[in-house]
């Protein structure tokens, strides 16, 4: 290959004649792409955790009435209306809520009480099998069924009533307002309340969900806010914000190192010209072109930034990989995604980028400079 482009060969040759300095110019190059990589795929990564730790609540929307406009549960119409809006859009189930002391095994402990006849709609089991109309018994969360320690066939008591366990809820891994791991959930007609004090609408993606709440809005709160509306997808939207600006500042932070980098190279260059000033005095006279001597010396530029560059993306991919072996509640699929990707080229081509612009003007000056000067030295 070398025999091919004469200028890549000539370009090894130059560099190899003081290794130890350029080493040290490319190893500035490692450091600059090795910061870039690195704080941009941690950055990227701590995103995609905190987004996959969320879960989908980005889908969720959660109406429930205004407690400022004097109204304590949703009516009939309203209820209406808020089915009437998601339909096809979402799965639409409204809970009447409370608070309690629950008994069990000679424990007790404080428990979000939940009402609907459907807990298949917002729950999965652990233990037991939810039933597709709940009608009789309880449901428990797993920190409540270990804290009381009750099982399905037990008995749990909520304020004074005991109910037959029927299941045990499944440990909950996202985060969303209606947790159950807290929660014992209970048949509607168990509650003195006969109307429904929250609604909980699981749409089918995140823009189907800020539809579907822009709509009940429009439709509930036309003169008064007669309800409030909690659409989860804003929460993930500021949240990307967030780690946006993050990475940002991580990557501005890791160019800074290689804009030094660059000045080294600078300087490097520099010098090689300075200490090569005859030679290129011979070659120009000898009837080599200014242009053959700008194409060498680049070379060499761009050859520093390429070895750098490799070498730190290597380095960030293993540091990328000892980072989540290291850190809990971080998995390998994290990492291999097109934005981690992104920052690994990206970092590459800017830190080739860097040598290139830095070794530009010794370039140009080595090579404009008359024969007759350069052999004066």
């Amino acid at each position: 290959m070398t025999a091919r482009f004469p200028a890549l060969l000539m370009a090894r040759r130059n560099l190899s004649r003081n290794r130890l300095r350029s080493a040290l110019a490319a190893l500035g190059i490692v450091i600059g792409v090795l910061a870039i990589a690195t704080l941009g795929i941690f950055g990227n990564v701590l995103q995609t955790t905190a987004t996959s730790e969320l879960g989908g609540i980005g889908n969720q929307v959660i109406v429930s009435p205004n407690a400022d406009a004097g109204s304590e549960t949703l009516s009939p119409r309203e209820l209406r209306e808020v089915r009437r809006v998601a339909a096809d859009r979402g799965t639409v189930v409204p809970l009447i809520t409370d608070g309690a002391v629950a008994r069990g095994s000679g424990e007790s402990t404080v428990v979000q009480l939940y009402g609907t006849d459907d807990p298949g709609a917002l729950f999965e089991a652990r233990d037991g099998t939810l039933p597709t109309r709940h009608r009789q018994g309880a449901i428990v969360g797993s920190a409540v069924a270990d804290r009381l320690g009750v099982e399905v066939g037990g008995a749990v008591e909520i304020e004074g009533t005991r109910y037959r366990v029927v299941a045990v809820l499944a440990e909950g891994e996202d985060v969303t307002p209606v947790g159950p791991d807290e929660a014992v959930v209970l048949p509607e007609d168990e509650f003195a309340q006969d109307r429904y004090d929250r609604v909980v609408i699981g749409a089918d993606s995140g823009r189907a969900a800020a539809a579907v709440a822009a709509e009940i809005r429009d439709r509930l709160n036309v003169r008064t806010e007669r309800v409030s509306v909690f659409e989860l997808s804003a929460v993930l939207e500021r949240i990307g914000e967030f780690f946006a600006l993050l990475n940002a500042f991580l990557v501005g932070l890791g160019s800074i190192s290689l804009l030094v980098a660059g000045v080294s190279i600078f300087n490097v260059m520099l010098m090689s010209t300075a200490e090569r000033r005859q030679e290129i005095g011979v070659l120009r006279a000898v009837g080599v072109r200014r242009a053959d001597v700008l194409r060498t010396l680049l070379v060499e530029a761009v050859l520093l930034g390429v070895a750098g560059g490799l070498l730190g993306v290597l380095a960030s991919v293993l540091l990328a990989l000892g980072l989540v072996a290291y850190v809990d509640g971080i998995g390998l699929a994290a990492l291999p995604t097109l934005a981690n990707a992104a920052y690994l080229v990206g970092a590459f081509a800017f830190g080739v980028l860097v040598s290139l612009v830095s070794g530009a003007y010794p370039a140009w000056k080595a090579a404009r400079e008359r024969p007759v000067e350069s052999l004066r030295g």
